[in-house]
């Protein structure tokens, strides 16, 4: 479960980066060049792969606690 939760905390740096840049002028390729691959070293498949991911609902399940085993 840690593991699952650094990848959606470092998902959700990604998208606060992407979201710092005005998508709508902007293309994905371009920013994607321009700011999120010299700062995060990740190829677009994963850049379109992370903007498709749910990420706050990820983390919320894994902050739920679950049952004993």
């Amino acid at each position: 479960m840690g593991a699952r939760r650094n990848k959606l905390l470092r998902y959700q740096q990604v998208m606060d980066e992407f979201n710092r840049h005005d998508c709508r002028y902007t293309p994905i390729t371009v920013i994607w060049r321009e700011f999120i691959y010299p700062k995060f070293h990740i190829s677009r498949d994963t850049l379109y792969r992370i903007l498709n991911t749910p990420i706050e609902e990820e983390l919320e399940k894994t902050n739920t606690p679950h049952s004993a085993l």
